[in-house]
Protein backbone atom coordinates (compact mmCIF):
# COMPACT_ATOMS: atom_id res chain seq x y z
CA UNK A 1 0.00 0.00 0.00
CA UNK A 2 1.36 3.56 -0.94
CA UNK A 3 2.16 5.60 2.12
CA UNK A 4 -0.30 8.67 1.99
CA UNK A 5 1.65 11.56 1.20
CA UNK A 6 2.58 9.61 -2.07
CA UNK A 7 -1.54 8.57 -2.65
CA UNK A 8 -1.57 12.35 -1.97
CA UNK A 9 0.84 13.96 -4.76
CA UNK A 10 -0.57 11.09 -7.23
CA UNK A 11 -3.86 13.17 -6.89
CA UNK A 12 -2.77 16.66 -7.39
CA UNK A 13 -3.69 17.88 -10.94
CA UNK A 14 -1.61 20.28 -12.59
CA UNK A 15 -3.77 23.31 -14.36
CA UNK A 16 -1.99 22.11 -17.84
CA UNK A 17 -4.60 18.82 -17.26
CA UNK A 18 -7.38 21.32 -17.75
CA UNK A 19 -5.90 22.86 -20.49
CA UNK A 20 -5.16 19.22 -22.15
CA UNK A 21 -8.96 18.55 -21.60
CA UNK A 22 -10.62 21.65 -23.03
CA UNK A 23 -7.59 21.13 -26.47
CA UNK A 24 -9.15 17.76 -26.85
CA UNK A 25 -12.67 18.90 -26.36
CA UNK A 26 -12.59 21.54 -28.88
CA UNK A 27 -10.03 19.53 -31.14
CA UNK A 28 -6.82 21.79 -30.52
CA UNK A 29 -3.34 20.42 -31.04
CA UNK A 30 -0.67 21.84 -28.51
CA UNK A 31 1.28 23.17 -31.31
CA UNK A 32 -1.72 25.14 -32.95
CA UNK A 33 -2.16 26.33 -29.49
CA UNK A 34 1.94 27.31 -29.52
CA UNK A 35 1.23 28.93 -32.46
CA UNK A 36 -2.03 31.18 -31.31
CA UNK A 37 -0.34 32.13 -28.21
CA UNK A 38 2.75 32.94 -29.96
CA UNK A 39 5.05 30.91 -27.62
CA UNK A 40 6.98 27.82 -28.20
CA UNK A 41 6.51 24.37 -28.39
CA UNK A 42 8.25 23.85 -25.70
CA UNK A 43 6.95 25.88 -23.73
CA UNK A 44 3.51 25.06 -23.94
CA UNK A 45 4.10 21.67 -22.92
CA UNK A 46 6.01 22.79 -20.16
CA UNK A 47 3.03 24.47 -19.06
CA UNK A 48 0.76 21.40 -19.77
CA UNK A 49 2.93 19.02 -17.88
CA UNK A 50 2.75 21.27 -14.89
CA UNK A 51 6.98 21.69 -15.32
CA UNK A 52 6.20 25.43 -15.77
CA UNK A 53 4.24 27.55 -13.81
CA UNK A 54 1.31 29.90 -15.42
CA UNK A 55 1.95 33.53 -14.93
CA UNK A 56 -0.28 36.54 -15.64
CA UNK A 57 0.98 36.83 -19.25
CA UNK A 58 0.05 33.61 -19.96
CA UNK A 59 -3.48 33.39 -18.19
CA UNK A 60 -4.69 36.30 -20.30
CA UNK A 61 -2.71 34.66 -23.60
CA UNK A 62 -5.01 31.26 -22.58
CA UNK A 63 -8.10 33.17 -22.21
CA UNK A 64 -7.65 35.14 -25.51
CA UNK A 65 -7.03 31.76 -27.54
CA UNK A 66 -9.61 29.51 -25.47
CA UNK A 67 -12.42 31.84 -23.93
CA UNK A 68 -11.76 30.96 -20.47
CA UNK A 69 -10.91 33.51 -18.37
CA UNK A 70 -7.82 34.51 -17.12
CA UNK A 71 -9.02 34.49 -13.59
CA UNK A 72 -10.01 30.85 -13.87
CA UNK A 73 -6.11 29.83 -14.61
CA UNK A 74 -4.81 31.94 -12.37
CA UNK A 75 -6.74 30.40 -9.77
CA UNK A 76 -5.87 27.04 -10.89
CA UNK A 77 -2.55 27.88 -10.98
CA UNK A 78 -2.53 29.21 -7.44
CA UNK A 79 -4.38 26.27 -5.70
CA UNK A 80 -2.15 23.66 -7.48
CA UNK A 81 0.81 25.22 -6.04
CA UNK A 82 -0.11 25.32 -2.85
CA UNK A 83 -1.29 21.88 -2.97
CA UNK A 84 1.98 20.91 -4.28
CA UNK A 85 3.78 22.90 -1.98
CA UNK A 86 1.56 21.31 1.34
CA UNK A 87 2.80 17.72 -0.07
CA UNK A 88 6.62 18.81 -0.48
CA UNK A 89 6.01 20.43 3.46
CA UNK A 90 5.03 16.97 4.51
CA UNK A 91 7.81 15.27 2.67
CA UNK A 92 9.64 17.95 4.66
CA UNK A 93 8.28 17.14 8.05
CA UNK A 94 8.63 13.76 7.31
CA UNK A 95 12.50 13.81 6.89
CA UNK A 96 12.77 15.05 10.38
CA UNK A 97 11.69 12.47 11.80
CA UNK A 98 14.52 11.24 13.79
CA UNK A 99 15.38 14.69 15.13
CA UNK A 100 11.27 14.27 16.54
CA UNK A 101 11.91 10.83 18.30
CA UNK A 102 14.79 12.51 20.20
CA UNK A 103 12.42 14.45 22.42
CA UNK A 104 9.67 12.78 25.56
CA UNK A 105 7.39 13.10 22.80
CA UNK A 106 5.06 10.77 24.62
CA UNK A 107 5.72 12.49 28.37
CA UNK A 108 5.21 16.43 26.26
CA UNK A 109 1.55 14.86 24.77
CA UNK A 110 0.58 13.83 28.85
CA UNK A 111 1.03 17.30 29.65
CA UNK A 112 -0.49 18.86 27.16
CA UNK A 113 2.44 20.37 25.71
CA UNK A 114 1.61 18.80 21.89
CA UNK A 115 -1.28 17.50 20.36
CA UNK A 116 -2.11 13.50 20.56
CA UNK A 117 -1.23 13.01 16.77
CA UNK A 118 -0.47 9.86 15.22
CA UNK A 119 0.96 11.19 11.82
CA UNK A 120 4.65 12.16 11.53
CA UNK A 121 4.62 14.82 9.68
CA UNK A 122 1.84 16.52 11.81
CA UNK A 123 3.86 15.54 14.93
CA UNK A 124 6.92 17.32 13.41
CA UNK A 125 4.80 20.07 12.50
CA UNK A 126 3.36 20.76 16.04
CA UNK A 127 6.81 20.12 17.65
CA UNK A 128 8.35 22.98 15.21
CA UNK A 129 5.20 25.28 16.42
CA UNK A 130 6.17 24.47 20.03
CA UNK A 131 9.53 25.59 19.87
CA UNK A 132 8.53 28.24 16.78
CA UNK A 133 10.96 27.47 14.05
CA UNK A 134 11.23 27.13 10.81
CA UNK A 135 12.90 23.68 11.08
CA UNK A 136 15.14 21.59 13.01
CA UNK A 137 18.50 23.01 11.77
CA UNK A 138 17.03 26.34 13.65
CA UNK A 139 16.53 24.35 16.83
CA UNK A 140 20.41 23.09 16.31
CA UNK A 141 21.22 27.00 15.62
CA UNK A 142 19.46 28.06 18.98
CA UNK A 143 20.20 24.85 20.93
CA UNK A 144 22.87 22.83 20.47
CA UNK A 145 25.28 24.85 18.09
CA UNK A 146 28.93 25.15 19.60
CA UNK A 147 30.25 28.32 18.46
CA UNK A 148 26.73 30.42 18.44
CA UNK A 149 26.20 29.78 22.27
CA UNK A 150 29.80 29.87 22.89
CA UNK A 151 29.43 33.04 25.04
CA UNK A 152 26.19 31.73 26.64
CA UNK A 153 27.86 29.01 28.80
CA UNK A 154 27.90 27.08 25.75
CA UNK A 155 24.24 26.57 26.17
CA UNK A 156 22.73 22.79 25.28
CA UNK A 157 25.70 21.44 23.67
CA UNK A 158 27.24 19.43 26.15
CA UNK A 159 24.56 18.70 28.32
CA UNK A 160 22.97 14.77 29.14
CA UNK A 161 19.85 15.52 27.00
CA UNK A 162 19.72 18.58 25.09
CA UNK A 163 16.27 18.10 23.74
CA UNK A 164 14.36 17.34 26.76
CA UNK A 165 16.04 20.21 28.58
CA UNK A 166 15.25 22.60 25.68
CA UNK A 167 11.62 21.85 25.35
CA UNK A 168 11.38 22.12 29.27
CA UNK A 169 12.44 25.80 28.63
CA UNK A 170 10.67 26.68 25.75
CA UNK A 171 7.61 26.07 27.92
CA UNK A 172 8.60 28.26 30.44
CA UNK A 173 8.84 31.00 27.77
CA UNK A 174 5.36 30.12 26.15
CA UNK A 175 4.30 30.36 30.14
CA UNK A 176 5.99 33.81 29.88
CA UNK A 177 4.13 35.09 26.90
CA UNK A 178 0.78 33.88 28.71
CA UNK A 179 1.87 36.83 31.61
CA UNK A 180 0.61 40.44 31.71
CA UNK A 181 4.38 41.66 32.47
CA UNK A 182 5.45 45.51 33.04
CA UNK A 183 8.96 46.81 31.61
CA UNK A 184 11.56 45.40 34.01
CA UNK A 185 12.31 47.92 36.89
CA UNK A 186 15.24 46.40 39.24
CA UNK A 187 14.65 48.68 42.02
CA UNK A 188 11.32 47.91 42.46
CA UNK A 189 12.12 44.61 42.11
CA UNK A 190 14.28 45.26 45.18
CA UNK A 191 11.81 46.55 47.31
CA UNK A 192 9.56 43.70 46.98
CA UNK A 193 11.78 41.04 47.67
CA UNK A 194 11.90 42.85 50.98
CA UNK A 195 8.11 42.42 50.91
CA UNK A 196 8.71 38.80 50.09
CA UNK A 197 10.73 37.50 52.65
CA UNK A 198 8.27 38.90 55.53
CA UNK A 199 5.52 37.57 53.54
CA UNK A 200 7.12 34.29 53.31
CA UNK A 201 7.98 33.47 56.71
CA UNK A 202 7.23 30.42 58.59
CA UNK A 203 4.29 31.87 60.31
CA UNK A 204 3.00 33.33 56.66
CA UNK A 205 1.83 31.84 54.17
CA UNK A 206 2.65 33.56 50.32
CA UNK A 207 1.19 31.75 47.02
CA UNK A 208 2.63 31.22 44.30
CA UNK A 209 0.17 33.00 42.51
CA UNK A 210 0.48 35.95 44.84
CA UNK A 211 4.27 35.48 44.23
CA UNK A 212 3.95 35.53 40.35
CA UNK A 213 1.48 38.45 41.03
CA UNK A 214 4.13 40.07 42.49
CA UNK A 215 6.92 39.36 40.06
CA UNK A 216 4.76 40.46 37.34
CA UNK A 217 4.27 44.05 38.49
CA UNK A 218 8.40 44.78 38.58
CA UNK A 219 8.75 43.05 35.37
CA UNK A 220 9.64 39.04 36.01
CA UNK A 221 8.48 36.61 34.62
CA UNK A 222 7.96 34.23 37.57
CA UNK A 223 6.78 30.20 35.89
CA UNK A 224 6.62 27.03 37.11
CA UNK A 225 6.96 23.98 34.97
CA UNK A 226 6.33 20.31 35.30
CA UNK A 227 8.76 17.98 35.23
CA UNK A 228 9.62 16.70 31.97
CA UNK A 229 10.80 13.29 31.88
CA UNK A 230 14.61 13.34 30.43
CA UNK A 231 15.28 16.58 31.80
CA UNK A 232 16.67 16.81 35.53
CA UNK A 233 16.35 20.46 35.59
CA UNK A 234 15.72 22.22 39.17
CA UNK A 235 15.56 25.49 37.60
CA UNK A 236 16.52 28.02 35.14
CA UNK A 237 16.81 31.93 35.03
CA UNK A 238 17.67 34.16 31.92
CA UNK A 239 16.50 36.57 29.67
CA UNK A 240 13.50 36.71 27.02
CA UNK A 241 11.86 39.47 25.36
CA UNK A 242 13.85 41.68 27.35
CA UNK A 243 12.33 40.22 30.67
CA UNK A 244 14.22 37.88 33.07
CA UNK A 245 12.62 35.15 33.29
CA UNK A 246 12.91 32.96 36.46
CA UNK A 247 11.76 29.28 35.99
CA UNK A 248 11.12 26.40 38.51
CA UNK A 249 10.12 23.04 38.49
CA UNK A 250 7.08 21.82 40.33
CA UNK A 251 9.06 19.46 42.51
CA UNK A 252 10.66 20.75 45.57
CA UNK A 253 11.27 18.76 49.10
CA UNK A 254 10.29 21.14 51.22
CA UNK A 255 9.23 25.35 51.46
CA UNK A 256 13.25 26.09 52.27
CA UNK A 257 14.26 24.37 49.71
CA UNK A 258 11.49 26.42 47.23
CA UNK A 259 12.61 29.43 48.65
CA UNK A 260 16.38 28.54 48.51
CA UNK A 261 15.91 27.94 44.92
CA UNK A 262 13.99 30.84 44.36
CA UNK A 263 16.75 33.63 45.51
CA UNK A 264 18.76 31.87 43.62
CA UNK A 265 17.52 32.66 40.70
CA UNK A 266 16.54 35.73 41.25
CA UNK A 267 20.63 36.44 42.63
CA UNK A 268 20.87 35.56 38.73
CA UNK A 269 18.73 38.42 37.69
CA UNK A 270 20.11 41.50 40.15
CA UNK A 271 23.49 40.40 39.78
CA UNK A 272 24.52 38.76 36.55
CA UNK A 273 24.64 39.40 32.68
CA UNK A 274 21.45 39.41 30.90
CA UNK A 275 22.79 37.15 27.90
CA UNK A 276 23.77 34.42 30.14
CA UNK A 277 21.74 31.06 30.87
CA UNK A 278 21.87 29.87 34.52
CA UNK A 279 20.38 26.33 34.62
CA UNK A 280 20.13 24.37 37.98
CA UNK A 281 21.36 20.47 37.83
CA UNK A 282 21.85 19.77 34.14
CA UNK A 283 25.05 17.32 33.92
CA UNK A 284 27.30 18.65 31.24
CA UNK A 285 26.60 22.20 31.76
CA UNK A 286 29.47 24.75 31.82
CA UNK A 287 29.12 26.50 35.50
CA UNK A 288 30.33 29.85 36.12
CA UNK A 289 31.64 28.53 40.21
CA UNK A 290 31.94 32.45 41.27
CA UNK A 291 28.54 33.27 39.67
CA UNK A 292 26.95 30.29 41.50
CA UNK A 293 28.88 31.02 44.60
CA UNK A 294 27.51 34.52 44.99
CA UNK A 295 23.93 33.22 44.26
CA UNK A 296 23.72 30.55 46.72
CA UNK A 297 25.18 33.00 49.23
CA UNK A 298 22.57 35.57 47.99
CA UNK A 299 19.93 32.91 48.59
CA UNK A 300 20.99 31.53 52.14
CA UNK A 301 20.95 35.56 53.31
CA UNK A 302 17.98 36.06 52.11
CA UNK A 303 16.68 32.48 53.57
CA UNK A 304 18.04 33.48 56.96
CA UNK A 305 16.44 37.23 56.92
CA UNK A 306 12.74 35.56 55.94
CA UNK A 307 13.07 33.24 59.05
CA UNK A 308 14.11 36.08 61.39
CA UNK A 309 11.19 37.97 60.62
Amino acid sequence: MKPSIEIERSLISPPGDTIQEHLEFIGMTQAELADRMGRPKEKINDIIKGREPISMITAYQLENVLGIPASFWINREKAYRMALYEIELKEELVRQTVWVHQFPIHNMKRLGWLDDSKEIHTLVDRLLKFFGIASAAEWKKIYNDIEINATANQYLAYCSNPYAISAWLRKGELQCLELELTEFDKTKFKEKLEYIKVKASRSRTLSFEKLQKICAECGVALVQTPVLAKAPIRAAARWFHKRPIIQLSTKFKSDDDFWLTFFHEVAHVLLHGKKEIFLEDVLGISVNEVKESEANLYARKSLSSRQKN
